[in-house]
């Protein structure tokens, strides 16, 4: 259970790491790191995009991710 928990513990930190790069990184940056990041993320938030309904610039995809993560990990720490 605790890799489990781990796992989940660095997916939500870098989700919270995907956040603060789209406020200070080039949505086209090459920077590996940037690059890494968003080829984790990405692939979870598309699906929670294609629900929720447009909200103009904002993207509350990665809010409703860690809610999910965060409920898996309390669901799984028991």
């Amino acid at each position: 259970m605790s890799v489990l928990y781990t796992f989940l513990s660095i997916l939500e930190l870098l989700v919270i790491a995907r956040v603060i790069l789209s406020w200070v990184a080039s949505p086209y940056s090459r920077n590996p790191v940037v690059q890494l990041i968003r080829g984790i993320t990405d692939p979870m938030l598309e699906p929670i995009r294609s629900i929720l309904p447009r909200t103009g610039p904002f993207d509350f995809s990665p809010m409703v991710l860690i809610l999910v993560i965060q409920l898996l990990k309390g669901f799984f720490n028991r």
